[in-house]
């Protein structure tokens, strides 16, 4: 088969779309997959791989996401017969609305991964202009889903609660688990707490300094550590700023912000902590959650993200996304000793490497492909119909 994915851009980010729907890609064709990765060309630091299709941006605003020559170049594919399935990943930008209307006209299965941003979180917050981009372009488009993808069971729920009736395929995002054992024991007087990710206003780091600032003086021997960047994929960025701010206002100690990190490096900060805290608002999976996890390292999670299985697997906590919340799990987490939370992590480990390799969630998702394309292919047991 002939897959043509589109997402609005691929980048050196160390999680998110633009490392899940490129690992997808490389699986699927792992597979056997024919598949091409449609994205506009706005990183160039971004090493191109034989299956990017890469697109200049358009006349008009750069979150627009507007590219002609992106629309007639997935025209010319389904003309032409090269496209079986056409997934699209995202939502909010041009380029996301261009798979609905391909579509439409070539009468081609879409699949939409909504990638957290149907959630409620999304729909309230942002730019004003969503709430006419949403019923005149966005919304229309998506009437021409075939079916959706949800990673979690909440975004399914999001999906429904919008209105939308086509099937809907849960399969979790996939992540790599690097084969180098388990965590070493950890040093008493070096424990940290890392954040990892974006800076987003999303992702809750305002409750987790208001949480610190409760703490950090009655835990002396734990530092926080904050990695990653605040650069989107527009070049804005500021949120470091205001976080820092933020620090300075709550006269926190024994906090870093160090940066972005990737590949080995990202990694080896996963496995250097103790304990790994998102205290997100919305968030459709948490593929650093997963990351650190497959790191054997115990997690904090709000229920803004969709982390049940940390109580249920005993790997972490799960928690309401406010202060006090946030403030009493940490208070808990950070009293235990090494060894009870190294046994936590050993738990989340078994759990990453029993269901979420990139190979399962591949063959998965090729199942809805040929569901989708081939006559008389059985639906999968995965897919909800009602």
């Amino acid at each position: 088969m002939n897959i043509v994915n589109v997402t609005p851009a691929v980048s050196r980010e160390s999680s998110g779309p633009s490392y899940s729907v490129v690992r997808l890609c490389q699986e699927l064709i792992a597979l056997g997959l024919a598949v091409k990765l449609a994205a506009m060309d706005w990183d160039p630091r971004v090493s191109s791989q034989h299956f990017y299709e890469l697109f200049p941006i358009g006349i008009g605003p750069r979150r627009l996401g507007r590219s002609p020559k992106m629309l007639q170049w997935l025209n010319d594919e389904a003309i032409a017969g090269r496209m079986d399935v056409l997934h699209s990943h995202g939502v909010w930008q041009m380029n996301t609305v261009y798979p609905g209307w391909v579509a439409r006209d070539h009468d081609i299965p879409l699949v939409c991964s909504p990638r957290g941003m149907l959630s409620q979180w999304s729909m309230t917050n942002g730019s004003r202009a969503k709430r006419v981009f949403w019923p005149l372009v966005q919304r229309p488009s998506l009437r021409n889903v075939a079916c959706f993808h949800a990673t979690a069971e909440s975004e399914y729920a999001e999906i429904r609660a919008l209105g939308f009736s086509q099937p809907v395929a849960l399969i979790p995002n996939g992540i790599d688990i690097v084969n180098s054992g388990l965590p070493k024991p950890r040093r008493e007087n070096e424990r940290t707490l890392l954040f990892l990710g974006r800076l987003h206003p999303k992702k809750g780091l305002d409750l987790l300094l208001n949480s610190w600032q409760r703490l950090h003086a009655r835990h002396l021997g734990w530092r926080l550590v904050v990695v990653g960047s605040d650069v989107d994929f527009y070049g804005k960025s500021g949120y470091l700023d205001q976080l820092q701010t933020q620090s300075r206002q709550l006269r926190l100690e024994r906090i870093s912000f160090v940066g972005e990190l990737l590949g080995d490096a990202k990694f080896q900060a996963y496995k250097d902590a103790e304990l790994f805290i998102l205290p997100t608002y919305s968030e459709n999976f948490g593929l650093t959650v997963a990351e650190s996890l497959a790191a054997g390292t115990p997690a904090i999670v709000t229920k803004g993200a969709p982390w049940m299985g940390l109580i249920d697997r005993s790997a972490g906590w799960w928690v309401d996304a406010d202060v006090g919340a946030i403030t009493a799990a940490l208070d808990e987490a950070l009293s235990r000793d090494s060894s009870d939370l190294a046994h936590m992590g050993c738990n989340g480990r078994a759990w990453m490497l029993e269901e979420f390799s990139w190979q399962s969630v591949a063959i998965r998702m090729r199942e809805v492909y040929e569901w989708l394309a081939l006559p008389n292919a059985p639906t999968p047991s995965f897919v909800r119909v009602d």
